[in-house]
């Protein structure tokens, strides 16, 4: 998500608020818990309780055509209407799903899964030549993916999507109806992760070969294989699940329907979660005000969980004055990252002085450089004013700041708007656009500071790198390249010795931090309320959320 752009509009950071009102629901006393087969939770029997789920997303969806979706936005609604070869279960493991069986080769390069007997939402088989064909129309130069460097562990992949290769030699490939084999480049342990990520989704390839647009709209077309299906779309408004009788474990959960409106209004999200509107109110699919916080926590409303996800401050390295590293890095210097999580965010949030999470990379909990480091961000200030040729800041060319419209965002943006002023004497402007046109801004380039979240797709620092290895990658949006950095991501990928890997990926991090095309703000955590009787929702600690095991008691 861009990811889950995990781009990311909803990783706001982390607010969430008011009262868990529960209404007058009847409740009906349950035995706990029983583990079905796939790793989550299977519940007895409920009484009489309504099992319709009711949340907030913010903003229309930019794409729900999983080859074609690049932000958690998208990612939380597909994350319920479709199912990759595995799934991620409560427990935080990939599980078999839309595959009964996976086996590995010896060198751990061919996976082959056996497609288990399911179906699309009109009643098709689910079949193997079906993740063939959304794997390779991805990785087609044609339909722009933004996401198709996901599949690139997979042998020729990236050849295919850069048009130096054809995707018949791409190693994905349907041997019969319910064998898919899978060639990769190179061993890749967290593979099976991959295959939960929306990238790797299927599409049923009858109906997109006769219709290219279906996933434009709600209706007949609109076909998907997981554990909801979308029953409407009013563009702007709402997206309504009603839960699939086609899908293979349908048991697993209760909910009847899920409701999604689009509201980016925090106060508004807050107010109908009060009113009984919402059963959920908050991260991740939601924002609340932030001058709410305390008050959830004094109260002891307030769930909070730290995530591995980054909000960050890209540059636009391919124009003055942002080309040169040193004015980077005096703006990333000049910003008190804790000022702003103290007053601001309220949300437990971590400075981060680093671009991979602590979670991955412990040591990241302290950074590359001190918070709040003013003195030094003058010296690369002065630094970069003499090798761009200005005499002082009173030459500095205009400097606009760009975010997605949200209250939270917009908080922040004036805070550091400040501290740029204060710290450094520059002028900035602001400037906010809506979620899908700021996307489109961002990755043409068009702008020179940008805000933008990343939650890992998967537990692994390379998935917070990579993006950046090529200056014209689907989610890079900084124009930034480094030939030193690209080999020790490379090597990273053929390194068997875990220990040795990682550190190939610590010294790339170096190299990009100390190039500085994107200044870190915080490490995310999530926070929310939801009535007290809504269970079994999963959300994960990459930041997204599952409500496959959900249900009202």
């Amino acid at each position: 998500m861009n990811k889950r752009l995990s781009v990311l509009f909803s990783m706001l950071l982390v607010l969430s608020m008011f009262l868990a009102a529960c209404g007058g629901d009847k409740k009906t006393t349950t035995e706990p818990p029983k583990n079905n087969e796939n790793g989550g939770e299977k519940q007895e029997e409920t009484a009489e309780v309504p099992q319709n789920l009711r949340i907030n997303i913010n903003t229309e969806p930019p794409s729900l055509h999983p080859g074609l979706a690049k932000d958690t936005t998208s990612g939380s609604v597909l994350n319920q209407t479709f199912e990759g070869l595995t799934r991620i279960n409560q427990e935080g493991n990939a599980v078999e799903a839309a595959a009964e069986k996976i086996e590995v080769s010896d060198d751990q390069k061919v996976y082959t899964f056996t497609i288990r007997d399911a179906q699309w939402t009109n009643g098709d088989p689910v079949t193997a030549n079906d993740f063939e064909y959304a794997w390779k129309w991805a990785l087609d130069p044609k339909n722009q993916s933004e996401y198709a460097y996901q599949l690139y562990y997979i042998k020729g992949a990236e050849a295919a999507n850069t048009a130096d290769g054809s995707l018949d030699e791409v190693g994905v490939k349907a041997i019969d109806e319910k064998t898919l084999e899978v060639t990769l480049e190179n061993p890749t342990p967290y593979f099976t992760e991959l295959t939960a990520f929306y990238t790797y989704f299927p599409i049923n390839s009858k109906v997109a070969e006769a219709n290219p647009n279906w996933a434009n709209d709600a209706g007949d077309d609109y076909t998907s294989n997981g554990p909801f299906v979308m029953t409407e779309w009013s563009h702007s408004d709402k997206i309504v699940l009603k839960k699939s009788e086609n899908y293979w474990d349908a048991g697993a959960g209760k909910l009847e329907t899920i409701e999604m409106i689009m509201i980016n209004d925090p106060n508004t999200e807050l107010s109908m979660f009060d009113n009984g509107e919402l059963d959920w109110a908050g991260m991740p699919t939601g924002n609340l005000p932030t001058d709410a916080m305390q008050v959830l926590k004094d109260q002891g409303r307030l769930t909070t969980q730290a995530i591995a996800g980054v909000y960050n401050y890209k540059f636009n390295t391919t124009v003055e004055p942002f080309n040169n590293v040193n004015i980077r890095k005096a703006f990333a210097h000049a910003i008190n990252r804790q000022e702003l999580i103290d007053n601001i965010t309220q949300g437990e949030q971590l400075p981060a002085m680093a671009i991979v999470p602590p979670s991955m990379f412990p040591e990241n909990e302290k950074g590359y450089f001190p918070d709040n480091d003013v003195e030094k961000a003058k010296e690369f200030l002065q630094k970069g004013l003499e090798e761009l040729g200005y005499k002082d800041v009173s030459e500095f060319p205009a400097v606009t700041l760009s975010y997605n419209t949200s209250e939270a965002h917009q908080k922040i943006a004036q805070a550091i708007q400040d501290m740029w002023k204060q710290n450094l004497g520059v002028e900035v402007t602001l400037e906010n656009a809506e979620w899908a046109v700021y996307l489109d801004k961002l990755h043409s380039l068009d702008y020179q500071i940008g805000r933008l979240g990343w939650l890992g797709d998967f537990n692994d620092g390379i998935n917070f790198l990579e993006m950046y290895r090529d200056a014209d990658g689907g989610n890079n949006n900084t124009g930034w390249e480094n030939k030193e950095f690209k080999e020790l991501l490379n090597k990273s990928a053929v390194e068997g010795d875990p220990a040795m890997r990682q550190q190939l990926l610590k010294d790339a991090e170096a190299i990009f931090m100390d190039e500085m095309a994107v200044a870190p703000i915080y490490f995310y955590t999530q926070s929310w309320v939801k009535v007290d009787n809504l269970k079994g929702v999963h959300v994960s600690g990459l930041g997204d959320v599952q409500y496959k095991w959900a249900y009202f008691e």
